[in-house]
């Protein structure tokens, strides 16, 4: 492919490129894979200019998927795992569609082990995906390319539900895509571990109050009340993946040992409380009944199309909106002051999931 005369970027304008970079060695490196090598950046130029390649930040395009046998997605679907089953959701609803469509995914090689391991799950049920960096010489000419790289840094992924930013960044009209084409019902394609025997027809409820940042998070403080809110209401077990003091609640985490394990509790789940994280995409995939609380984002952005979820947003100062992460004292103070207030009573609980309905 040739390069057009694109001038290099600075070390923080690199990083915070809304796509995918071309090193001088024409190799094609994901911002994120820099960060984290902590390394100087000099010398790279924004790939998709540079090679001519599909990127929807860059310049909007509509992309016809009927007789397109193979697209190359580079850089996606992100390095966070909620991230990561919504994109492959958009992925797995566009083979659905178009029988014989492949992709293949270029992923940043130091994406977090656990986000990659539900790559290896998909590689047969959506895509496989190969490391960055990658040559760009070795891209195919006669086969679509789309730079989806660096996409926190995007300004439809701050305004669009996460579903709708994917499909638009993949050159398809979300306004053309069902509401059930948009959920994340491709997880039950996969081939999963089973629970230990004393809990493979036991009922539990799952409790996930950690988000990847703690303005998103269940405040600790109030977790155990929470538990024992869940234990009087649905009268079973309550399970989760850390330690927490409080006779209802059993620790699990040392049954999941990885991704699909992780998965596999979430799908064995009769109701999941989750705080703003990957947990309440994953239960939308095996219909389990949700109540997800959300604090600096807003819920429609994440889980409008989840028939299952039951979203609480949280009353917190406007200068806490829209915000992604942050572990500043003061933020996490106004976040726990917002859970207090909720009136848990005037809730509109999700009923249990039937024991007897199918994944």
């Amino acid at each position: 492919m040739p390069v057009q005369a694109i001038p290099a970027l600075t070390h923080d304008a690199a990083l915070a490129w809304p796509g995918t970079l071309l090193a001088p060695d024409r190799t094609l490196v994901a911002p994120y894979d820099l960060e984290r090598a902590g390394v100087e950046v000099v010398g790279h130029v924004p790939a998709a200019p540079a090679l001519g390649l599909l990127h929807a930040a860059h310049r909007p395009f509509r992309l016809a998927y009927d007789g397109t046998p193979h697209v190359h997605v580079i850089n996606g679907m992100g390095v966070a795992l909620g991230d990561s089953v919504i994109g492959l959701a958009a992925l797995a609803a566009l083979r659905d569609r178009h029988p014989g469509l492949r992709f293949t995914l270029y992923r940043p090689a130091r994406a977090p082990r656990h986000v990659e391991a539900l790559y290896a799950l998909a590689r047969d049920v959506v895509a496989p995906s190969r490391p960055l960096p990658w040559p760009a010489d070795a891209l195919p000419a006669n086969e679509p390319c789309v730079d989806l790289g660096n996409q926190v840094y995007w300004r439809d992924f701050a305004r669009l539900p996460m579903i709708d930013f994917f499909f638009t960044a993949l050159g398809v009209d979300p306004a053309a895509i069902s509401t059930a084409e948009k959920r994340n019902r491709w997880l039950a394609r996969l081939t999963l571990p089973t629970l230990p025997d004393a809990w493979r027809d036991r009922p539990y409820v799952l409790f996930c109050p950690s988000a990847s940042t703690a303005v998103r998070s269940v405040p600790p403080a109030l977790r155990a009340a929470l538990v024992d809110r869940l234990a009087a209401r649905y009268r079973m077990l309550i399970v989760g993946f850390g330690p927490l003091a409080h006779p209802a609640y059993v620790d699990v985490s040392g049954h999941a040992p990885d991704t699909a394990h992780f998965i596999a509790w979430i799908a064995g789940a009769r109701m999941l409380f989750s705080a703003d994280s990957a947990a309440l995409h994953v239960a939308d995939g095996f219909d389990v009944p949700t109540l997800a609380c959300f604090t600096t984002i807003e819920p429609a952005l994440r889980v409008r199309d989840y028939p299952h979820c039951v979203p609480l947003a949280l009353d917190v100062p406007d200068t806490l909106r829209g915000m992604h992460a942050s572990e500043h004292a003061a933020d996490i103070a106004a976040v726990d002051a917002a859970y207090r207030a909720v009136d848990w009573d005037a809730l509109a609980w999700p009923d249990q999931k039937n024991p007897s309905a199918s994944a």
